[in-house]
């Protein structure tokens, strides 16, 4: 066969295999995303939500404080211990919960990253062999085929 000709060819394969990627491919990819980086949003903005939260409690607290010692309830001493130990408490709540908010975002972020390269590896092997199937003019038949999609998923 003429080179010109073989060249011409694989680069016709090439830009038709490229534009299946990009028409069919790529946006269910970008989609589950975009999705992914909303709840990772919407995680940081709970987490925001419990700072204030525990900001309020903070507010509450001082409240309660101001009002026991102006009534008398309890002595300034033990308002002031209970006060320390509520907001340490609040604090480390809030602390704990951010973290495990962060930490899940984190892994469902990195599971669905993983996710979506083994989709995309699978896709690509399967397109690959499609396209040497065209070029080749034949039938692979099935065990071949799936030894081929074996091999691809390894090298990617």
């Amino acid at each position: 066969m003429n080179i010109n000709a073989t060249l011409f060819f694989q680069m016709a394969v090439f830009f038709i295999g490229a534009w299946v990627t990009m028409k069919f491919i790529w946006p269910p990819l970008i989609k589950a995303l975009e999705e992914r980086q909303k709840k990772i949003a919407d995680g940081l903005a709970a987490a925001e939500r419990g700072t204030r939260s525990l900001d309020d409690a903070q507010k509450k607290i001082a409240q309660l404080e101001a009002s026991a010692r102006s009534s008398g309830q309890l002595r300034a001493a033990e308002a002031e211990k209970q006060a320390a130990a509520i907001i340490e408490q609040a604090r480390k709540d809030a602390e704990s919960e951010r973290a495990r908010i962060l930490a899940q975002a984190k892994s469902d972020a990195e599971q669905e990253m993983a996710r979506a390269k083994n989709a995309l590896r699978d896709q690509v092997a399967a397109l690959a062999i499609a396209g040497a199937e065209q070029i080749l003019k034949k039938e692979v038949n099935q065990q071949v085929h799936a030894d081929l999609l074996g091999q691809l998923k390894a090298r990617l």
